[in-house]
């Protein structure tokens, strides 16, 4: 996508600086765009650890890269028990977005194809281009198969706009590009379909508001920032269409773990028969979960996000307490929303139930 007329992923490593990788800081946004160089493996772990990166799939293609550094950091001697242990650093960095350990867990296969440190090396650099490039394939598919669900309820509305509820980012800012849920809001309105998105504020952290709504707002998407708990009234007087959400964990039964809130935004969807679609590359897919409640594991973050707002005062950028002091916080980061409350799944390979052989419709090579 495009800051200020120049076209950025979130992540990358370029060919001139191969010793760091290049990320931009999800926290200053909205208020300032900034890039960050990150050197070592600890550096990317605290960018991951502190949501300097965040969504499923930045995250991933962060670790990938990060794998890169851990090659060109471990010793030529003790390579493999070196990149290793790398590998548990950044996998611990954040429990619930699988597309961590999956992108963590295919750079340690990959190495295991090269016979010395330098083939090693050279193997994890393309591995993380591939899984970057992936995502942003993916991605573009989602847009692509997203599309036509609009595109029908546009018809339907006989040109009016569609409106569209969205929950956290799931945008370009949450991948390498494009982003999931946003992929077919942005390919509608550059179809020249009329759209507009409510844009859930997502506390603790206001990833909606700092985020969903900057990214759309440049792209020059109709939208409104709502509070967190104003989708219910939007769908009972009608003025939700479709909601679309992001992933940060699907199981192979159609489960979905995603930002906290998204389960209430379900229940108010299935009670006023808003069609509620969650888009899901298959790379945030956990094969071997069936029970989403019972086996995804739910982070647990710092209770001060949920004691203090961040936001810009003048021209500084400042933390203020919004808890009276002595007062304790609980922070789950995600929440599960069961299958049966999904309609759909749009995934690069098309739209499918949120089932578990309807899945493997679309992904048979998984049914082993």
């Amino acid at each position: 996508m495009n800051v200020n007329s120049t076209p950025y992923r979130t992540v990358w490593m370029e060919d001139s600086d191969p010793v760091a990788v290049r990320i931009i800081d999800q926290v200053a946004l909205p208020h300032r765009f900034e890039t960050l160089r990150l050197q070592s493996v600890a550096e990317v772990c605290a960018a991951i650890r502190d949501m300097r990166v965040r969504g499923a799939g930045c995250i991933g293609a962060t670790a990938g890269y990060g794998m890169c550094l851990a090659a060109q950091e471990a010793s030529p001697d003790r390579f493999d028990a070196d990149v290793a242990r790398a590998a548990r650093l950044l996998a611990d960095t954040r429990p619930t977005a699988v597309n961590l350990a999956w992108a963590v867990q295919r750079q340690l296969q990959a190495m295991q194809t090269g016979a010395t440190p330098m083939e090693k090396k050279a193997i994890a650099r393309q591995t993380a281009q591939a899984i970057a490039d992936e995502d942003v394939a993916f991605c573009q598919c989602i847009g692509r198969h997203g599309l036509a669900i609009i595109q029908e309820i546009s018809a339907r509305k006989r040109g009016n706009p569609v409106n569209i509820l969205t929950h956290c980012n799931a945008g370009w800012l949450a991948f390498v590009d494009y982003g999931s849920a946003t992929a077919p809001i942005y390919a509608a309105h550059d179809a020249g379909l009329p759209v507009h998105v409510w844009v859930d504020e997502t506390r603790p952290r206001n990833q909606g508001a700092s985020l969903t709504a900057w990214e759309l707002a440049r792209h020059g998407v109709p939208c409104h920032l709502i509070v967190d708990n104003a989708g219910g009234h939007l769908m009972q007087h009608g003025m939700v269409d479709l909601v679309l959400v992001g992933t940060d964990r699907t199981t192979a039964t159609g489960d979905v773990a995603n930002k906290i809130g998204t389960y209430l935004k379900a229940l108010a969807a299935a009670d006023n028969r808003v069609p509620f679609y969650v888009a899901v590359p298959s790379s945030s897919i956990d094969w071997q979960m069936t029970d989403g409640l019972a086996e995804i594991p739910i982070e647990e973050r710092d209770p001060q996000e949920v004691l203090a707002v961040r936001g810009r005062l003048g021209d500084t950028l400042a933390e203020v307490r919004i808890a009276p002091d002595g007062v304790a916080a609980s922070n789950y980061g995600f929440d599960v929303t069961p299958h049966r409350l999904i309609t759909g799944l749009i995934t690069e390979r098309g739209v499918c139930r949120a089932e578990h052989g309807a899945i493997l419709a679309l992904f048979p090579e998984k049914r082993s």
